[in-house]
């Protein structure tokens, strides 16, 4: 018996979905299409079995379907297929970055055998659509259900076993802790990032250096701030009442510094730097070099035992020398799940090309 697969959105995350689904024993994956084109390169790329422009013949006996469009359409998507006759015990789930909103739109429309789960892989790239997808994208990245009230647990475990395949590690939570923890971690310092590019690019009107100078360690540390306006837009008006609250408390952090300068205060600040930096380095992915300027290579390369020494042994054998190797942990907004550092852009630059000749997926 075949579990039918739909997948609406096949971008990066909906493609890189697809290709973790498919292939495998019992499994078709079905890829839902705005224009002809469209459908015939999911098709062509090897992305998707099968590509169809009709939302009903996508979902028609569909034993999962993921919603894998921007946040802000995902409400419409849901309600549509609502309105479907959906195959009984069916699964939707989405990948969306905000969970609130759309559990409490599933529950108010609480289809007869249907069931709805959040999700939300919490990977990306620096790429964008069908082209960047990758069977590797959320290997060992963190991948978050948020299954709402009164869902059968057995329909959580077949998702959950399903997911198996991406390889990610998957985190069960409720949707509205997830909007705080993710608010916090990852919505919050995109608002700073982009804030401080701005306040940074103000200055910079009257004196060109504060942009000839912010190279390095300031493009480093604002590196989110580049992130896609619309997608942003829509994700931060949706956690809205989250950030306002986030956004209050970052206020107050800011306003303890400038206390702290006011008052001439040096063990404060020495203090201050100091629980920042235990903390920081009790993180999963410690980032070393984000203010020195570093010289980053991204590499999808599948997670087995030896392979950072078979990297690192190329690359000395050509005479190309590392600065830092280092496994992501956790990969939102960061492609690949190996990042070589480089002191040296010429080092950087050899470091790829003979990457890429030897069949490496790698990522400036």
């Amino acid at each position: 018996m075949t579990t039918k697969i739909a997948i609406f959105g096949v971008g990066l995350i909906g493609g890189s979905l697809a290709l973790c689904f498919k292939g495998k024993e019992g499994l078709t994956v079905v890829g839902h299409a705005h224009r002809p084109e469209s459908a015939a390169k999911y098709v062509s790329r090897g992305v998707v079995d099968q590509a169809t422009l009709s939302l009903e013949e996508a979902a028609l006996d569909a034993d999962y379907i993921f919603l894998c469009v921007p946040v802000g359409m995902l409400e419409d998507y849901l309600q549509r297929l609502s309105k479907l006759p959906l195959k009984p015990g069916c699964i939707i789930t989405d990948v969306g970055s905000t969970k609130a909103s759309i559990a409490a739109c599933a529950l108010t429309l609480d289809i007869p055998g249907v069931h709805f789960i959040g999700g939300h892989p919490m990977a990306g790239s620096e790429r964008s659509g069908v082209e960047a997808a990758s069977s590797l994208l959320f290997e060992n990245a963190y991948y978050v259900l948020t299954p709402p009230p009164g869902v059968p647990e057995a329909a959580y475990q077949a998702l959950e076993s399903l997911l198996l395949y991406t390889r990610a590690q998957i985190v069960r939570l409720d949707p509205e802790r997830h909007d705080e923890i993710v608010g916090a971690i990852s919505h919050l310092p995109h608002i700073i990032a982009v804030a401080l590019v701005n306040q940074i690019h103000a200055y910079d009107h009257s004196d060109s250096l504060y942009s000839t100078l912010a190279a390095g360690g300031f493009r480093d540390i604002t590196r989110i701030a580049s992130s896609d306006p619309i997608i942003w837009r829509d994700i931060l008006l949706n956690n809205r009442s989250v950030m306002l609250r986030l956004l209050k408390d970052w206020n107050d952090e800011v306003s303890s510094f400038i206390h702290l300068l006011e008052s001439g205060d040096g063990a404060g600040i020495e203090s201050a730097f100091h629980e920042a930096n235990q903390f920081r380095s009790q993180l999963p992915e410690r980032r070393k070099g984000m203010i020195t300027p570093l010289f980053d290579l991204h590499i999808d390369v599948p997670d087995h035992p030896g392979i950072i020494g078979r990297i690192a042994t190329e690359l000395g054998d050509q005479g190309i020398n590392l600065s830092n190797v280092q496994i992501i942990e956790s990969r939102e907004d960061v492609p690949g799940i190996m990042r070589l550092s480089f002191r040296q852009e010429d080092d950087m630059e050899r470091a790829r090309i003979l990457l890429q000749e030897n069949d490496y997926t790698v990522y400036m």
